[in-house]
């Protein structure tokens, strides 16, 4: 095993306490992965974030085969999918955060960009957030509805179910997810509040300021 893999499935590790210490990643949902040149590192089925081995975390080849560690999560097909359509990809998180969830139960929303320009934060590290519509967890015609918005948007809300996102980094996409469910907290506290939301033109500044 390369030392740039011994280092990923570290982090990998790292970031999943982390975020299960914090109330992020309940039980032994959600799941996380890494880019490797002849694969993909993805966190164990049924596996709690806040206990994981790195030695035990599963690697997939681009094909979808697993080669090494547990048994991977049932949607690591997903997070093959995202690096087919994202070159620049090189770690992918999906949580069940509390307020990210919440949202994608709501009526109502705009499907295109469900959580409004609230924030610069939210801007920046996310951008524009698309509602997939509903799947059984696992089911792989998923990846058609995803595969239709991940090559533009490296975030997006599974219905009913959680957020997915995609970074250049593992503490990247860490750092996407927290302020994605900031802003699904924020959106939820100001749902029935009159909201002052940043404008296009303030959106089209950081947007050529601090590309995502």
């Amino acid at each position: 095993m390369s030392h740039a893999e011994t280092k990923l499935r570290d982090q990998i590790a790292m970031h999943g306490q982390s975020l299960h210490e914090r109330g992020l990643v309940p039980g032994s949902s959600g799941n996380i992965s890494a880019f490797l040149e002849d694969g993909v590192l993805v966190t164990p089925t049924n596996s709690c974030l806040g206990r994981l081995d790195p030695a035990r975390i599963a690697k997939l080849d681009w094909n979808g085969n697993h080669v090494d560690g547990d048994k991977p999560s049932k949607e690591g097909f997903l997070h093959l999918l995202m690096y087919g359509k994202r070159p620049d990809a090189r770690a992918c998180v999906h949580l069940h955060s509390t307020h990210a969830v919440a949202v994608s139960c709501c009526e109502g929303l705009d499907t295109e960009n469900v959580i409004p320009p609230l924030t610069p934060y939210y801007v920046m590290k996310i951008g524009r957030l698309p509602l997939i519509p509903y799947f059984m967890p696992g089911d792989e015609a998923l990846a058609r509805e995803v595969e239709k918005v991940a090559g533009d948007r490296h975030a997006m809300l599974l219905a009913n179910h959680g957020p997915v996102v995609a970074g250049k980094s593992i503490d990247q996409a860490v750092y996407a997810m927290e302020e994605l469910e900031e802003s699904a907290r924020l959106f939820l506290m100001l749902r029935n509040e009159k909201t002052a939301r940043l404008s296009q033109q303030q959106i089209s500044e950081l947007e050529a300021r601090f590309p995502s």
